[in-house]
């Protein structure tokens, strides 16, 4: 896809981090815009931002959890504009802890928001968009905790592993449809998911169930932290060039590489 004017973009999460600066890059490019988040003031603050700088835009409230929420996002996108060209599935939630320690409910919401969410987000568009017959792209916002295992994310390493197996399948079955899939794997980014926990629901938990990275902590992560607008340029040029992956920080590759090599080398005992 190479020009955006007046292409239709539909962002989940998109009223603040990646998902917002997605919609500002994609808008002054010409694209109209659907944001979807859960956050209903972050939502209508973020439209009228957009709309002030000129940009067709609607918010949509929408829990990317609840499959008749997603199914219900599609339908307004569709009534409104009359076609959807790009889905980002971005929205996404995080636990830290041990994962042996992790409870039921933590890895409930996981899964929830950062599985099910992409999931139904394909359910919901990538057969209509096939149907129409006009091509497009479909993006999902993994992690480099997709990639690589990292201590005290278990939930969410997993549910990223599987967002970029889904990607991966998802590409595969669209090759000839031309529409093209892109998955985000991004280490720190400028976003407010260490603080997901405010939007955790009450019957799984609530915010006091989580527990936040302390300022040592995060003091102590791998990688620079890139700002948002950075890596939405980033995924505009991605959907330009069809690229599957889309990697934001070049010091990610050596671990990268080093869990293939780990796992190419186990072959040497296989039979």
């Amino acid at each position: 896809m190479k020009d955006f004017r007046d292409k239709v973009a539909v962002i989940t999460g998109g009223a603040s981090g990646i998902g917002l600066a997605t919609a500002q890059a994609l808008a002054k490019l010409g694209a109209r815009i659907v944001l979807a988040d859960i956050e209903s003031d972050a939502l209508a603050s973020a439209v009228a931002d957009l709309g002030s700088a000129g940009a067709k835009v609607i918010g949509v409230r929408t829990d990317v959890g609840d499959r008749a929420s997603v199914s219900a996002l599609a339908e307004k996108a569709w009534s409104e504009f009359g076609r959807v060209d790009i889905l980002f599935n971005n929205a996404g939630v995080a636990v830290f802890g041990p994962t042996q320690t992790m409870t039921h409910s933590d890895w409930d919401w996981s899964i929830r928001v950062n599985l099910w969410g992409p999931i139904h987000g394909v359910e919901a568009f990538a057969q209509r968009m096939v149907e129409e017959k006009h091509g497009g792209h479909i993006l999902f916002t993994a992690s480099f905790a997709g990639l690589v295992p990292n201590r005290e994310l278990g939930p969410y390493c997993v549910t990223k592993f599987g967002v970029v197996a889904l990607a991966e399948c998802l590409q595969k079955d669209l090759r000839s449809s031309g529409i093209g899939v892109s998955v985000l794997c991004p280490m720190r980014v400028t976003s407010r998911i260490d603080f997901s926990f405010r939007n955790r629901p009450t019957d799984l938990g609530g915010p006091a169930a989580n527990r936040t990275y302390t300022e040592e902590e995060r003091a102590a992560l791998q990688g620079r932290e890139l700002g948002a607008a950075q890596v939405a340029d980033l995924v505009v040029e991605a959907i330009r060039e069809n690229r599957l992956y889309i990697h934001t920080h070049s010091e990610a590759r050596q671990y990268v590489k080093r869990r293939w090599e780990r796992m190419d080398s186990a072959f040497d005992f296989a039979l």
